[in-house]
């Protein structure tokens, strides 16, 4: 399903839909080229799970993992930019997460540790301002259009 992102706002809507999609033992991957936006989606879906539009969410890039207390239990937020591979992922404990909600930028590190209940949201940049998700649903957990 493709959608198109014209502005903040559509941007903080689908935010808003993954939000209600994501519950635990579930995840978003947000793929794309640098500046495509995935870590505005990552920051929308995170205020709408918090109840809090004005809430801080700081990129992950450095720390790698961002952890979050919502009313539907923790969401964790992972930048895997600058992972190695599944082993680097294993050592930091990524199993223990996996019970948890995930919002996971760069997916393309987790190789065989992909969550089986994950949303995949291609991001593409498609005008100066605009982008575009492709939003792929596994069997199983299809995510409302």
């Amino acid at each position: 399903m493709q959608r198109p992102l014209a502005s903040l706002a559509a941007t903080e809507a689908l935010g808003a839909a993954l939000a209600a999609w994501l519950a635990p033992g579930r995840a978003v991957l947000l793929a794309g080229p640098l500046g495509a936006g995935k870590t505005t989606l990552a920051r929308a879906i995170l205020r709408a799970l918090c109840e809090n539009p004005e809430l801080d969410v700081p990129s992950p890039s450095y720390t790698l993992l961002q952890t979050y207390d919502t009313p539907r239990g923790p969401a964790h937020h992972l930048d895997l930019w600058r992972i190695a591979g599944e082993g680097d992922l294993i050592e930091l404990g990524f199993e223990d997460w996996l019970a948890d909600m995930l919002i996971i930028e760069w997916p393309d590190k987790l190789g065989a540790l992909t969550p089986p209940l994950a949303l995949t949201i291609t991001l593409s940049l498609a005008g100066p301002e605009q982008r575009m998700a492709c939003v792929m649903a596994p069997a199983g957990a299809p995510f409302p259009p």
